[in-house]
């Protein structure tokens, strides 16, 4: 059984004490058969969105609230349930509200592409922010919680609790099943093994979760408040068995997916020469980027006894541009070895090295993918994918991310979002490899192709869209002219990093605030 949206408000609030802040959804682009399919899901569902936001009292304390409705498309955030969300939080902020936060979603809204996978940057800026001000955050994740939402606002708590036995992790396991050809290992993505791991605070029912968020207010708040209510012991040690699930949001997405004209076929042949491109194993990586900078000193690991291959981090000048570089190693990226829960909290050093030397902080995205793996999801993966994106939307420093190559998944997300965004030709920006968007939607790989085109993926599609600020050429492909292509591209980082820092630290942290605000809004940023 999964628990409603309304149900969850329900149990938490006070009787009665609900007020709904939802307007009506913004209206984004959709074909004929992605409208039937919300049309259908508002039926099904009783809501107008996969979100319901709003205040009430919390055993008499007045609170802001996000509910996600799992079933509306399987709680799938797009860019009208991010702007509902975003709303509440930016409300919730102004008016000095607490913020409770329940997400269930199957993740990123398959049928808006890229554009919708973004939107978690945006979401998880405003929290931060939220967090910035003073107010508190609590969250408690339902059944199921997966993907960009839980890499986002789902794991940026001050304190966070599950639902017993529910379903909580980075990737469904049906993706792992077609990228990897078997199973993903069982009892990981529980909330009962997450919690044993550290990565969440504890498993309560709703009931429980009510009295433990009451307490934490009271304390937050620095006021004690009276609780009749004896000692609850803060974790349900029940073992649950998730409920896996088969994502609703896609019903209906294969077909409108489909290519239905030859110029749409070409499209998506383009689109997949560009993926194919970016996978050559001769094409320049960071590693040649950084031998056409000057000053370079490497560093490594965490500073707290980790460290990850899959990742560069140094400091060095761009064309006598001082900045901190962290970056992926498209070398050290070998099967299942990709980034890690490691490699995240290096990136999340460089951000703090960056700040503190008031340096510019250089992010390459080259990756394949975060890290799929009993270790990576037991060791908080998601939760540091959301840390590195809202430190990076609120860093006091200039900032510029560079799309390499292949941008897959969380792992590309978390280094996304800075002053300035260039692209190579042939790099692109998805929420899963195509072959895995694939496997979701068409329950097999043999649609990358077309998935990958429909979800406007490309360098020129980013561009268009607000995502891209620039587009770094190859003539025509990076590894047949790998010097040049890596001059190229360090003089263009150089030309960015030289106009930011002119610039006040103060107007360029409000231009990226306001730049990941409108993604997705009125074609994206300018």
């Amino acid at each position: 059984m999964r628990t409603s949206a309304r149900e969850l408000l329900g149990q938490l609030l006070d009787t009665d004490s609900f007020v709904s802040w939802d307007r009506p959804p913004v209206t984004v682009a959709a074909s004929p058969q992605y409208r039937d399919a919300l049309r259908k899901a508002a039926v099904a569902a009783g809501t107008d969105e996969s979100v319901l936001t709003g205040e009430g009292l919390l055993r008499g304390r007045r609170v802001a609230v996000i509910a996600c409705e799992f079933g509306f498309l399987a709680g799938s955030i797009g860019v009208a349930a991010a702007e509902r969300i975003v709303s509440a939080v930016e409300r919730a902020t102004e008016l000095g509200l607490p913020l409770v936060a329940s997400p269930t979603s199957g993740g990123t809204r398959m049928q808006e592409g890229t554009v919708a996978f973004v939107q978690m940057v945006k979401i998880a800026g405003a929290v931060a922010a939220h967090k910035s001000a003073g107010h508190p955050y609590l969250v408690y994740l339902r059944n199921p919680t997966m993907g960009g939402v839980f890499a986002s606002w789902g794991s940026l708590g001050h304190i966070t609790f599950a639902e017993p036995g529910a379903l909580i992790g980075f990737l469904g396991p049906r993706v792992y099943q077609a990228l990897y050809g078997r199973p993903f290992p069982e009892g990981v993505q529980t909330a009962e093994n997450l919690y044993r791991r550290g990565v969440i605070d504890g498993v309560l029912p709703i009931p429980v979760f009510r009295r433990i968020a009451h307490r934490a207010l009271s304390v937050f708040s620095g006021v004690e408040l009276p609780d009749s209510v004896a000692a609850q012991p803060v974790s349900d040690r029940r073992v649950g068995q998730p409920q896996m699930f088969e994502s609703d949001a896609n019903q209906g997405a294969a077909q409108q997916l489909r290519p239905d004209s030859p110029r749409i076929r070409a499209e998506a042949d383009a689109v997949w020469q560009s993926v194919e491109i970016s996978r050559r194993p001769q094409r320049p990586g960071i590693r040649e980027l950084l031998r056409h900078v000057t000053q370079r000193v490497p560093l490594s690991g965490t500073g707290q006894g980790e460290s990850d291959r899959t990742a560069v981090h140094a400091l060095g000048r761009f064309r006598g541009q001082p900045c901190v570089v962290f970056g992926h190693d498209r070398r050290g990226q070998q099967g299942e070895n990709t980034m890690g829960p490691a490699a995240l909290r290096e990136a999340r050093r460089s951000m703090a090295l960056a700040q503190e030397l008031r340096l510019p902080l250089v992010l390459v995205i080259d990756t394949v993918g975060a890290a799929l793996s009993k270790e990576a999801e037991e060791r908080g993966l998601a939760p540091e994918i959301a840390r590195c994106i809202a430190d990076l939307v609120t860093l006091d420093t200039p900032t510029v991310s560079v799309l390499l190559g292949q941008g897959t998944g969380g792992g590309a997300l978390a280094l996304l979002p800075a002053d300035r965004v260039l692209a190579a030709t042939h790099g692109w920006l998805a929420p899963l490899p195509p072959e895995g968007a694939s496997a979701i939607v068409f329950r097999d790989t043999d649609h990358a192709a077309e998935l990958a085109a429909a979800q406007r993926i490309s360098a020129a599609d980013l561009l268009a869209d607000g995502v891209v600020d620039r587009i770094v050429p190859e003539f025509p492909d990076a590894a047949d002219e790998p010097v040049d292509f890596a001059r190229r591209m360090v003089a263009a980082i150089a030309h960015e990093l030289a106009t930011l820092r002119a610039r006040p630290e103060s107007e360029l942290l409000a231009a990226r605030q306001a730049r990941y605000r409108r993604l997705g809004l009125s074609g994206g940023t300018s």
